[in-house]
């Protein structure tokens, strides 16, 4: 494991001393901790971002389901008549 080191605000020092007692873990557990998970949701954000640009590329190209449609199938569902999901263009 490689060693960095960081400067921390008063206040932040504080709570991170205050959250180590109550967890009895080190302070450098629960920053490894605490990086760890702004990585990974800094990573799906990065994800959902380029989701999100596809999806607008597919709706400006016309490749999309209408509201009406995905609205008609929910209100089947459930019942003796239940819809087929629709497809593009409907």
């Amino acid at each position: 494991m490689s060693v960095t080191t960081v400067r921390l605000r008063p206040e932040v020092e504080e709570g991170l001393k205050a959250m180590a007692n109550k967890l009895h873990r080190t302070r450098g557990w629960l920053i490894n901790q605490a990086l760890s998970e702004y990585i990974q949701r800094q990573e799906q954000e990065q994800i959902r971002w380029q989701e999100t640009l596809k999806a607008m590329e597919s709706v400006a190209q016309g490749r999309a389901v209408s509201g009406e449609a995905v609205h008609t199938w929910l209100r089947s569902w459930g019942g003796p008549s239940e819809l087929p999901p629709p497809k593009v263009g409907q």
